[in-house]
């Protein structure tokens, strides 16, 4: 997704951050992440923050007031927002800055104790009242039994490495695909990452046996949720098939592989 600079936004839009923010004195334009328009750390002389931003009238637009219902219940795990701006034909959210390296999910990473103990505490968290799409909903599409990924945990689903920033622990960002589901559904989902990281199956699943969510998990739903994984990546490549997702769904099918033995 193209990144628009600052300076790009309407006068009056600008004004109004710096009502928020007070006069800024630096902004550096960040490249990582798939889900926003604007991405960028605002430096002025007393702090910090993380803007991200979308316009109005963008098709994603809706991940704006999903991140924003979910902060609250994600403090601790992830950046609090600060403020929200919905003005000028924007939709901008402000975070606290969170300096940090990506994620390294390859076997022996020190990251990956830190991430599990991060996945563990979110799948205790209850997702919030406020209007998720289920992961049966998000899913059904892709199997027949999605009624098997339904719970009330608070489920990130997007555990793309650029997506938790290694600070001495694991902080998350990028809550745009929140989501209600089954208290497994993250272990599960990391799996597969994991997988593409370099573990075998049977070491991944090493990993996802520290959360009791998963060791509760019914191996029907585990089973229909690896095949369901592979029909999703399916999808995925057959719209982008650039070398990462390739090599998702390969990861995919390792995972659903392992499972069907």
């Amino acid at each position: 997704m193209p990144t628009v600079r600052l300076t790009e936004l309407p006068a009056d839009v600008l004004a109004l951050i710096e009502n928020q923010t007070g006069p800024v004195v630096k902004t550096e334009s960040l490249s990582a992440g798939l889900n926003s328009e604007i991405a960028a750390r605002i430096h002025t002389a007393e702090t910090t923050i993380f803007l991200k931003g979308l316009r109005e009238g963008h098709r994603r637009v809706w991940t704006q007031q999903r991140e924003a219902d979910v902060n609250a219940h994600v403090r601790g795990i992830a950046p609090a927002l600060l403020w929200r701006l919905q003005t000028g034909g924007w939709d901008l959210l402000a975070f606290e800055d969170v300096h940090g390296r990506h994620a390294d999910y390859t076997p022996g990473s020190p990251d990956l104790t830190l991430v599990a103990d991060v996945i563990g505490r979110l799948s205790t968290i209850q997702a919030p009242d406020t209007v998720l799409r289920t992961m049966p909903d998000r899913m059904k599409a892709h199997t027949e039994a999605p009624e098997l990924f339904a719970g009330d945990a608070l489920c990130h689903t997007d555990w793309f490495p650029t997506n938790v920033l290694i600070t001495g622990r694991a902080v998350v960002v990028d809550w745009a695909w929140a989501s209600r589901g089954a208290g497994w559904i993250d272990p599960a989902l990391w799996v597969v990452w994991l997988i593409n990281s370099g573990h075998t199956p049977a070491q991944a699943e090493q990993w996802a046996a520290r959360f009791p969510a998963w060791t509760t998990a019914p191996a029907r739903g585990l089973d229909a949720f690896a095949s369901a994984t592979v029909s999703v990546w399916e999808e995925i490549t057959a719209d982008a098939a650039e070398p990462w997702t390739l090599d998702m769904l390969s990861a995919a099918q390792r995972w659903e592989r392992h499972r069907a033995r």
